[in-house]
């Protein structure tokens, strides 16, 4: 007897009632917009116009997001450091997309009772982050909250704000029926997906932090560490060399609920099926929780962590680019007339597939 999947939901991540309630949020936020308001609500940043400045128009774009329950891995591991590290790649990626510049970034960081070891490992972490993207860490609240978080354990969120030109803005205006989709590899789960990639390793599996299993080449805790890769220095080469039309971070929702965030309204995504290898953490997850594709490709990267929409005139150009970086890739589709949504060639996702676009986190 074939046991039921263990999916997102029933690790307790409700993705339909997160739906209704963004949808509800970008009314109310709508309500608040003024004149320098540029675009709506569910971008991968915000846009912001502070009027012109000279021949220039600068936009500030900012995000804020937070680590999730990889959190808990850390709580579990005592390595604090690196999830701080994940928080600003993640916020530097989002704004990357837009074609910003990151200028700085505050944290918030809230906990029960301060044990300074632990805050040195977490603002080491963020710095170290900043630093490596060029961005200012600013400041941010560090909130003691007794009774609220258990001893041992915090929460930690980040909000970062950097700037593009207005006529250089990544909004997706620009892609263009024949362009090709190169993807960029992770390094793993990146930070999505924690909740229910933890319910099937270490409750439905059983393994052990610290267990070496053999097909991850490493223990369950190490798997879990690897970090959220930055593509920002990487996307602002791309940008400068005017081969980019857009691109995606591939978050929370997988590649079907962030490719169609920057597709124009009658083009599609198409991928090619088995176009990239797929990391062998995503094969035990699916196999140990007897997970459909579809759970699978809405609540993990795939092994896809940023995607990029080239022209066909720019390929040659940003291969070059790509190589000289010595940046792995992948040409894993192509944009066609469509729904405004994403579809394997010969293998179509479902509407409910393409209607999971909310940024959800483990």
């Amino acid at each position: 007897m074939n046991n039921p999947p263990i999916t997102y939901a029933s690790a307790g991540v409700d993705i339909r009632s997160a739906d209704l309630v963004k949808q509800r949020i970008a009314v109310l936020a709508k309500g608040t917009f003024t004149r320098g308001v540029i675009g709506g609500v569910g971008g991968f940043g915000a846009l912001f116009s502070i009027g012109k400045t000279g021949k220039r128009s600068p936009v500030l774009v900012s995000s804020a997001d937070g680590v999730g329950t990889k959190l808990k891995i850390a709580f579990a591991t005592g390595h604090h450091r690196s999830v701080a590290a994940d928080l600003v790649n993640h916020c530097v990626n989002d704004i990357a997309v837009l074609g910003a510049e990151p200028l700085f970034f505050l944290d918030y960081l809230a906990t029960g009772r301060l044990n300074p070891l632990v805050i040195e490992q977490v603002i080491g972490g963020l710095s170290d982050a900043c630093k490596a993207n060029g961005c200012a860490l600013i400041g941010g609240e560090t909130a003691q909250m007794p009774g609220f978080y258990a001893d041992g354990e915090y929460d930690l969120a980040g909000f970062i704000v950097g700037i593009v030109d207005q006529k250089k803005i990544l909004n997706g205006s620009q892609i263009r029926e024949g362009d090709i989709l190169l993807g960029l590899p992770s390094v793993g789960l990146h930070t999505n997906g924690y909740s229910l990639a933890r319910k099937l390793l270490l409750e439905t599996a059983g393994y052990a932090l610290k267990e070496r299993v053999p097909q991850l080449g490493g223990t369950v805790a190490d798997e879990l560490l690897k970090p959220h890769r930055c593509y920002g220095k990487l996307l602002r080469s791309l940008t400068d060399a005017g081969t980019l039309s857009g691109a995606a971070h591939i978050t929370g929702g997988g590649l079907p609920g962030n490719v169609p965030r920057i597709l124009p309204r009658g083009l599609e995504a198409r991928l090619y099926e088995g176009s990239w290898p797929t990391l062998p953490v995503f094969e035990l997850l699916r196999e140990i929780g007897s997970l459909p594709d579809e759970e699978m490709w809405l609540t993990f990267n795939m092994g896809i962590g940023m995607v990029l929409v080239i022209p066909p005139s720019k390929m040659k150009q940003a291969e070059t680019l790509l190589r000289k970086r010595k940046e792995v890739f992948y040409q894993i589709g192509r944009i066609a007339r469509g729904r405004r949504s994403l579809a394997f060639e010969n293998q179509p996702l479902s509407l409910e597939m393409q209607k999971q676009r909310i940024k959800r986190k483990g």
